[in-house]
């Protein structure tokens, strides 16, 4: 029997996802008002929507920064949006300043793994099939081994892959799954478009 979701409810998870007030009580609903099944509920909804509007133009957004306390370290990154109402949202603001403070400690190379030059992914291929081979591994794995540690490699140096360095903070999540949680609150496309990454000496 479905529990009474209550106008506290509601509140609740609107709270807690950023969602609407019609599609936290139409979750709470279908998910007879547990509240973790609604929030994996208007995740996967909020995904879907994501993915509609991905291909959709991204002409505001904002320049983060984030610099260490020792002045040693820092980074940029630029992260677009639609509109210049989500531009100034907190929640927009801070996800760019977490992902600027991410690049500070981690120094990506790229964005994202379709930047990775093609002649940049070959040759690390042939080096880690020739040290597989090297170590006496069957031919029938060599593939199979190689396609891992290329996956590896492409995480170590591609943002959007990584894990975010506050792994408490942010439950694990990587920087693609913080981005894609963010257009679902927000209702737009969210693009981390480049970034610059600043050590003294380097």
């Amino acid at each position: 029997m479905s529990s009474e979701i209550t106008a506290a409810d509601v509140k609740a998870l609107r709270q807690k996802t950023g969602a609407g007030m019609m599609d936290s009580k139409a979750a709470l609903t279908e998910a007879e008002g547990d509240v973790d099944r609604a929030v994996e509920l208007l995740r996967v909804k909020g995904q879907a929507s994501a993915a509609k509007r991905s291909d959709r133009g991204t002409s505001e957004g904002v320049i983060a920064a984030y610099i260490h306390a020792n002045k040693k370290v820092g980074a940029m990154v630029e992260v677009q949006c639609e509109t210049d109402f989500v531009a100034r949202n907190e929640d927009f603001a801070d996800f760019a300043y977490q992902v600027a403070m991410h690049i500070a400690a981690t120094a990506p190379t790229y964005v994202s793994a379709d930047q990775i030059p093609d002649d940049e992914v070959a040759a690390e291929r042939r080096i880690f099939e020739e040290k597989a081979r090297e170590e006496g591994k069957p031919d029938n794995v060599v593939e199979r081994i190689v396609d891992g540690q290329v996956a590896k490699w492409s995480r170590e140096i591609t943002l959007l892959e990584q894990e975010h360095v506050n792994t408490e903070k942010h439950e694990s999540k990587t920087i693609e799954q913080m981005r894609e949680e963010l257009a679902a609150k927000v209702g737009e496309n969210v693009v981390i478009s480049r970034f610059s990454c600043f050590r003294i000496g380097e």
